[in-house]
C-alpha cells in the first residue's frame, strides 16, 4: 500500500516519477552541476537548482568549483570528495520534490566530518515527504517519527528512537 492504495491499482510511471532515491553510491554522470542536480527535468529552473544545493548544504562547494554551477563534474563525479557527491545527490532529490525518499546507506561510507555534512542536507529533506531512511548508524535514524529494526528479514523492534533505547533491546545495542 502507498498512501492507503493498493499498488496493484496505482499507475506504477507516476510513482516512479514520485520517488527520489539517494543511494551509497550515487550516479553523477558527465556534465555541470546544474544537469546533474536536474537530471531528468526538461527544463533546468537554474534558481531552483541553486536553492536545492543550498539546501542539500553543497552550494558552498559548488561556488568554488572552477565555473561554479556550470563546472563539467567528469565522469562519476569525478572531481568531488564522496561526501560532495552525496550532497549532489540529495540536491538532486530535493529539487525533484519526491512524494517518497528512500536514502540507502546515504551516509555509510564518509568519514565523520563529510557525514555531518551530508547529514545537514538530508535535515533538510525530512518533514518535506514522506522519508525511508534505510541505515546501520544511529546518527542518520534517531530523529525518525518511526524506527524498524530488522533481524534476518523481520522486524523485531519497532518505535521512535528514545521508545527503542528503554527497551534495551537490539537497537539498544547498537549505541
Amino acid at each position: 500500500r502507498l498512501d492507503g492504495h493498493d499498488l496493484k491499482d496505482l499507475n506504477m510511471r507516476k510513482i516512479r516519477k514520485d520517488i527520489g532515491v539517494v543511494t551509497q553510491q550515487p550516479v553523477i554522470l558527465r556534465g555541470s552541476v546544474y544537469e546533474n542536480i536536474a537530471y531528468g527535468q526538461w527544463v533546468i529552473d537554474k534558481a531552483l537548482v541553486i536553492k536545492a544545493a543550498q539546501m542539500a548544504n553543497a552550494h558552498e562547494f559548488i561556488e568554488k568549483l572552477p565555473q561554479g554551477y556550470d563546472s563539467d563534474l567528469g565522469e562519476q563525479g569525478g572531481i568531488l570528495s564522496g561526501g560532495q557527491r552525496q550532497r549532489i545527490a540529495i540536491a538532486r532529490s530535493i529539487y525533484r520534490r519526491p512524494h517518497l525518499l528512500i536514502l540507502d546507506e546515504a551516509t555509510s561510507s564518509l568519514d565523520p566530518e563529510a557525514e555531518v555534512e551530508v547529514q545537514k542536507g538530508i535535515d533538510a529533506l525530512l518533514g518535506q515527504q514522506t522519508t525511508l531512511v534505510i541505515a546501520h548508524r544511529l546518527s542518520t535514524i534517531f530523529k525518525a517519527d518511526r524506527i524498524l529494526v530488522f533481524k534476518d528479514g523481520c522486524i523485531v523492534e519497532e518505535g521512535t528512537h528514545n521508545e527503542l533505547i528503554d527497551r534495551a533491546g537490539i537497537y539498544a545495542h547498537f549505541l
